[in-house]
């Protein structure tokens, strides 16, 4: 994110840009959310095994196929959301499940690809 201040005439314009790289953004996981996150999000509650809600977001966008693959294939979490387009992955399951997953992401994506990685943080 690149941010640029404009003084015109007493005025301050602050114009803010995307530069994409390759980086993960977020990285969160909600603990013990409750169920109107849920619903909000269009997730079914009774889908998750009870327990946590990961959101990651990165870029280049189309990582997000990849992170899909490494959170369901490093614990038994469900896809809740995955869009190629904006870099958002939404994940349900066990705190442990998704904590793994969100972790196995991060991972992947500092040590194999090479991203900057944002700490992952929890609620």
């Amino acid at each position: 994110m690149a941010n640029y201040i404009d003084s015109n005439e007493g005025k301050t314009r602050i114009i803010q840009e995307l530069v994409p790289g390759k980086q993960i953004t977020l990285a969160h996981i909600i603990a013990n959310p409750d169920i109107e996150i849920y619903e909000k999000l269009g997730l079914d509650p009774a889908d998750d095994h009870t327990g946590a809600i990961g959101i990651i977001t990165m870029s280049p966008a189309e990582t997000a196929i990849i992170a899909a693959d490494l959170a369901t294939k490093s614990s038994g979490v469900e896809l809740g959301f995955v869009d190629r387009f904006s870099g958002t992955l939404i994940v349900t399951g066990t705190v442990s499940q998704v904590e793994a997953s969100v972790h196995a992401v991060s991972e992947y994506a500092e040590n194999t690809l090479h991203f900057s990685v944002c700490p992952i943080t929890k609620t």
